[in-house]
């Protein structure tokens, strides 16, 4: 009796490993990093940012420039100038450089603002091939493998991109 309990354990448990085996997802992965950066789409968005940018740091340098100039003829003029006009020139140049600070942090954030309008329609794109060629290969799980230690798998890149037609 003990003999065909043990016995009937072990093809219990053999069958339960065999499920399991049958039950692992399929999972695969893509560098989403790489795939975005070859995407032609994003090369015109890097493009457009970075005219922008250009322009930007133009206008920032134009006006530290201006404010660099203002304070070396204010300093220079200084030992002449009466302690009110000094002190009027002391609030002015502050508030320059508030201005300029002020420029530079909506600068930034108009420039990221730009970036996220630009690039979530390219990586929705990127985002919606993926699935559908993981979807169409049986995948359940697609794994960015920039973050991976171990990426021994099946790589989606090549079949991404010729969905994405590039």
């Amino acid at each position: 009796m003990m003999k065909q309990i043990k016995t009937l354990l072990i093809a219990a448990v053999m069958m339960l490993g065999a499920s399991q085996m049958n039950a692992q997802a399929k999972t695969a992965h893509i560098d989403v990093n790489d795939l975005l950066s070859k995407m032609p789409e994003m090369t015109s968005a890097k493009a457009q940012l970075e005219k922008l940018s250009k322009t930007f740091d133009g206008e920032y340098s134009t006006m530290v420039t201006e404010y660099q100039t203002k304070m070396k003829k204010y300093e220079a003029e200084a030992s002449t100038q009466t302690e009110t006009a000094n002190e009027t020139r002391a609030k002015e140049m502050q508030d320059m450089g508030q201005r300029i600070q002020q420029y530079r942090d909506s600068a930034q954030k108009q420039l990221q603002d730009k970036e996220m309008e630009i690039v979530k329609p390219i990586m929705d794109k990127a985002k919606a091939a993926i699935i559908k060629v993981a979807k169409a290969k049986g995948y359940q799980y697609v794994m960015d493998s920039a973050s991976l230690i171990l990426a021994d798998g099946p790589n989606l890149f090549e079949d991404v991109k010729k969905e994405l037609k590039f």
